[in-house]
């Protein structure tokens, strides 16, 4: 069931990223006269260790040349002054929470990080953007660009099992796919943030900034800026030109020259390495990218395929590595792999997987799973098929194939659990036995999502498609010469 806003909110805040809560709820007692709060809020820090020895790494990162090295939490807040005491604290409490996520699965975890080292870069780069500003407005950009994706990154950290599927599910780099993940988990992460931000009872920059920012003062289109500049360097699109037009934005903002901004931008990143290693986080340190030139954009150009080979030549070819590979080769894997690969060239399936049966026919496992192109996709998922009756363990005991173009049908009905509702992901699948003489030792599978699912886009039913009935015989066919082959082989 799909979490509203508010339960979102209340996991992270509460549940998920209790020290953030606590932190930021600390710093907010304090107000922001040096004079009467700076002791107190002194006294505080120097109760939690980390924080204090995280505070001495940064004041001693950043201080003055001339300056003896700064030993005591008191004399560092003085020396930072307030308000950049409370940003190192919130940073540093920030970061330490992230990156102490555990058992995450791979994708979520390098998704995770990539937008830790993308927020902090931000943050620096929105300091960078306003020289002429107080050290107050400063301060206050720095923590409004850094928790400006803070929903979004906060998800990945908490999302759990909904975080789990949607990174297996969809490439994070395909267009729209922020906006698919949204429209999985019940709501935006530009609500989330400004949710987060409330709780925390944070920057009202910030608020300003996650509303309209382009409309708004040059301060909160600071913001916005550098969220948009950290994520471009990380991640450059397919257009130049518009990476060139956010820099002229920012340098007019600036008022000076883009060649001067390119100058403080790699001066910046210089600092934002420097900081992050102070903070702890050298696992960050490598993802905060050097200035993107010309072929950065151009290799991330989508083209089309020069030839596209047809489906009958796709699939004679298939029949063919096959009974090549009996000349050479004794190893089930190949034989799964090589007819998996051809499968999904041949039909264009978006995932084509093979799934072995266990030794104890309880539950199915995984053993290879490739995408349309026909790459390795290392997803590790397992099904289980011995708790009830379902659609997997039917083609298993019945050794007949089986063709689902929609799940909800009552043909269906009762042999769908909630595991292949999960993997179906309003799809469809063709499910084909693989046998060793009569032993079936495992499944084939083939599917295709929703047309719009990898755009981003709202799904409905007739976006769907299915696998005709003409592929599916074809499939069925490559399969039981694949079948043949692995008998042959084991009887040799």
């Amino acid at each position: 069931m799909l979490k509203t806003t508010e339960q979102w909110i209340e996991l992270i805040a509460n549940t998920e990223l209790p020290a953030i809560t606590s932190t930021a709820r600390m710093l907010d007692k304090f107000s922001n006269d040096d004079k009467s709060s700076l002791p107190k809020l002194s006294q505080a820090i120097l109760y939690d260790q980390a924080l204090s020895s995280c505070l001495l790494k940064v004041v001693n990162n950043v201080r003055h040349k001339g300056l003896n090295k700064i030993t005591t939490v008191s004399r560092a807040t003085v020396v930072l002054g307030i308000q950049t005491v409370k940003n190192v604290c919130l940073t540093a409490k920030l970061v330490d929470s992230l990156l102490a996520s555990k058992s995450l699965d791979f994708r979520v975890y390098k998704k995770l990080m990539q937008l830790m080292a993308n927020s902090f870069y931000a943050g620096m780069l929105a300091k960078m953007m306003v020289p002429n500003y107080s050290d107050e407005i400063q301060e206050e950009v720095y923590l409004a660009a850094l928790l400006y994706g803070i929903g979004e990154t906060a998800f990945w950290s908490s999302g759990g099992k909904y975080a789990d599927q949607l990174a297996q599910i969809v490439d994070s780099e395909s267009p729209g796919f922020k906006e698919y993940c949204e429209q999985e988990i019940g709501t935006t992460f530009n609500e989330l943030s400004r949710g987060l931000v409330k709780t925390w009872n944070l920057s009202d920059l910030l608020l300003k900034a996650l509303d309209e920012p382009e409309n708004r003062t040059n301060e909160v289109k600071t913001i916005y800026f550098a969220d948009k500049l950290s994520t471009s360097i990380a991640q450059p699109g397919e257009n130049e030109e518009d990476f060139n037009s956010l820099l002229e934005d920012i340098a007019k903002i600036m008022n000076i020259s883009v060649e001067q901004l390119k100058v403080r931008i790699e001066h910046t990143r210089e600092q934002a390495t420097q900081l992050l290693r102070s903070y702890g986080a050298n696992v960050l340190v490598d993802l905060i990218k050097v200035f993107p030139i010309a072929s950065d954009f151009e290799k991330n150009k989508r083209f089309a395929p020069i030839e596209q080979i047809s489906k009958e030549k796709a699939l004679l070819s298939a029949f063919i590595n096959l009974t090549n590979l009996m000349k050479s080769s004794r190893d089930l894997n190949e034989y799964l792999q090589s007819a998996l690969k051809d499968s999904a060239k041949a039909f264009k399936f978006q995932r084509c997987s093979f799934f072995m049966l266990s030794d104890d026919k309880s539950q199915v496992k995984s053993r290879f799973i490739f995408n349309d192109r026909a790459e390795d996709d290392p997803t590790k998922i397992i099904i289980n098929i011995s708790q009830s009756d379902n659609a997997i363990s039917r083609v298993l005991d019945s050794k007949m194939p089986a063709l689902i173009n929609d799940y909800t049908h009552r043909q269906w009905r009762d042999l769908i659990t909630k595991e292949l509702v999960g993997f179906i992901h309003d799809g469809a699948l063709a499910i084909i036995p693989v046998k060793i003489g009569k032993r079936p030792i495992g499944v084939i599978c083939g599917q295709f999502f929703s047309n719009n699912r990898n755009a981003g886009k709202k799904y409905k039913p007739e976006d769907k498609k299915n696998i005709s009935t003409d592929d599916f015989e074809q499939l069925c066919s490559l399969i039981e010469h694949l079948n043949m082959c692995l008998t042959m082989i084991m009887m040799r």
